[in-house]
């Protein structure tokens, strides 16, 4: 890339650095029903820091899918919104209604954690992919071959339960090993062997691995609508789907009150993040479809 182009890319991403900070804050009126005054422990970073950190990977994060794809204009404007919402806020939420449900979230506070995540995917988007000069669709290249239905369908089914593997493994070996993290989900006192705690839980509580069967296939799902259209390269494609899968747990470096305590939010962005970056990876091996010769 020559110094100019790289000049103007940095300019770009810099504007765009600066506008997705407040597109993001925008989204935090919804919130009414949060108590902020529920003492939480700091987080890694203080919230300015935070929020700059987090604004600068979610930034770079989108403008590298706008980069890679083939499409162009409001079909790649549409379809990144709509991947984004799904993996950054409603993946996320519904396991906070899961599992936060009966702790401290209410029905009308999940509702505005909803409305929170759009102004991010629904404005910022459409907006990135202007900057980035995307918009024109006289650009768009060849679409990738789909895969078969039947293939598709088998392939989504191994997927979902690869991710309930990966969730389960990754959930026992390093948020639940954290004492403080057992009692805050109401299992207090020692860790039971991975076994029985196992079993226990598929008598116990069969909801949480049909709920991560759904999300497994919701997560394939959605990385497969985006790599359709990505350009051929499996390392890159992998390690950014990864990446995108990750992105959303970063989120635990700053306090939360809904999450007051910093070792669970610590053994959750470990857990979540190395987890959700393997799946990402993994479904990119196993869904990549071939292209158009």
């Amino acid at each position: 890339m020559k110094v100019n182009a790289l000049l103007l890319w940095v300019g770009r991403i810099v504007l765009l650095i600066i506008l997705y900070i407040p597109i993001w804050m925008l989204g935090t009126v919804a919130i009414t029903q949060l108590d902020l005054d529920i003492p939480a422990e700091p987080g890694l970073v203080s919230p300015e820091a935070g929020i700059l950190v987090l604004s600068v990977v979610n930034t770079l994060l989108i403008v590298a899918l706008i980069r890679i794809s083939k499409l162009r204009g409001l079909r790649l404007a549409i379809s990144l919104a709509i991947a984004y919402y799904g993996i950054f806020t409603f993946l996320t939420q519904i396991e906070t209604w899961y599992f936060l449900g009966d702790i401290n979230v209410s029905k009308e506070l999940l509702f505005e954690l909803f409305l929170m995540g759009l102004p991010v995917p629904f404005l910022f988007i459409p907006l990135a992919v202007v900057i980035c000069r995307r918009w024109k669709t006289s650009q768009e290249t060849s679409k990738r071959v789909d895969l078969p239905l039947r293939q598709l369908v088998l392939r989504i089914s191994l997927l979902a339960f690869i991710y309930v593997i990966i969730y389960w493994l990754a959930g026992y070996f390093i948020a639940w090993q954290i004492p403080q993290l057992r009692e805050f989900y109401g299992s207090p006192g020692e860790i039971s062997p991975f076994w029985e705690h196992t079993w226990k839980s598929l008598k116990t509580d069969p909801g949480l691995f049909a709920l991560q069967l759904f999300r497994g296939t919701v997560f394939t799902i959605i990385v497969y609508s985006l790599i359709r259209y990505f350009k051929e390269n499996l390392l890159v494609t992998a390690l950014l789907i990864g990446f995108f899968l990750a992105v959303p747990h970063f989120g635990h470096i700053i306090s939360n009150p809904l999450m007051p305590f910093a070792s669970i939010r610590l053994s959750h962005l470990i857990e979540t993040a190395s987890s959700t970056f393997l799946y990402g990876v993994i479904i990119v091996l196993v869904m990549q479809p071939k292209t158009n010769k």
